[in-house]
């Protein structure tokens, strides 16, 4: 059955002059004439049997209609691109395998372990994209996705991964020649927040015993990345999640001056739509992943003071 799509060719004059709002400046980037520009896009509007652009003396404008569909035919364009410059790449082995991470997670901890998934798979590429937030699978081009959270997403199959403790962390410089001290001593130093969590350190100052701690003073930072650079920089003392500093406390560069851990209620989980379920390429990604964080839950759990001793020894 023939399909009812038009000609890419008048696609992207649409796209192009939709982004532009003029047929002119379209015909300057996709080097034609005015006049063939104009051309496709009333062959376009004739094959669809609506206007696309309003014109108005010698200015186009969008119709509302038009707004919709430049939309609709871009994100069309783009995954175009996107799978004809993959399939080029790949010469048809192998995969492409699109990921949504969670920046600083992404940065921390997947990054420094897919040099062992590259050597397992030479023939799978895998594109990150940072995502913070939940989304729809079926409003983009996302194969699977890193979420910390609640094990909830509509339509997607979650698989825990790991949960998190939050230990605190300084330079060695601010504590003046000392490795740990109590919790006491600690409410004294300038205290570091990540913006998302303002209430973490009142509830680390519970499990260290000290409930009626006022921890809501000191310098707050959207990205739990800023925070490890203040650490560093002997700005103040940051909470954060373990496994995101674990080199910085094994060169030296910060320490853990309080044993005391708070676990976060919330975790991390693979997620992915129920409809990829048989994609080869992301089972084999899906299996490396459970792999790699049971490797790390069960070094968390025969080691759990491994960061603070480390700590300990500077």
């Amino acid at each position: 059955m023939r399909r009812k799509i038009p000609g890419t060719d008048l696609l992207i004059a649409f796209e192009t002059s939709a982004r532009h709002q003029s047929f002119t400046r379209a015909a300057e980037e996709l080097c034609l004439t005015q006049s063939a520009v104009c051309r496709q896009i009333a062959a376009l509007e004739d094959y669809l049997g609506i206007l696309l652009f309003n014109r108005v003396k010698k200015r186009v404008t969008l119709s509302e209609a038009g707004l919709l569909y430049a939309k609709q035919v871009r994100e069309y364009l783009k995954q175009m691109e996107h799978d004809t410059l993959s399939l080029m790449a790949h010469r048809g082995a192998g995969g492409v395998l699109e990921l949504a991470v969670i920046p600083t997670f992404a940065a921390r901890w997947l990054i420094p372990r897919l040099a062992d998934f590259h050597a397992q798979n030479p023939a799978i590429t895998l594109d990150l994209t940072t995502r913070a937030e939940p989304f729809m699978f079926t409003d983009t081009p996302f194969d699977a996705a890193i979420h910390f959270g609640d094990p909830v997403w509509p339509g997607a199959i979650t698989e825990y991964l790991f949960g998190e403790e939050m230990v605190p962390v300084c330079s060695p410089a601010l504590l003046d020649g000392a490795t740990q001290i109590d919790p006491e001593q600690l409410e004294t130093l300038p205290l570091l927040h990540q913006s998302a969590r303002p209430g973490a350190w009142r509830e680390w100052f519970e499990v260290a015993g000290r409930p009626n701690v006022n921890a809501m003073g000191g310098s707050r930072y959207e990205l739990f990345s800023l925070l490890v650079e203040a650490a560093r920089a002997g700005l103040g003392v940051a909470l954060m999640p373990r496994f995101f500093v674990l080199s910085e406390i094994a060169s030296g560069e910060l320490l853990i001056p309080s044993p005391y851990v708070l676990h976060n209620q919330r975790s991390y989980y693979l997620v992915y739509p129920q409809n990829k379920v048989g994609s080869p390429s992301l089972q084999v990604f899906c299996q490396w992943l459970r792999d790699q964080a049971s490797a790390y839950r069960q070094e968390i759990e025969q080691n759990p003071g491994e960061v603070e001793n480390a700590a300990a020894s500077q």
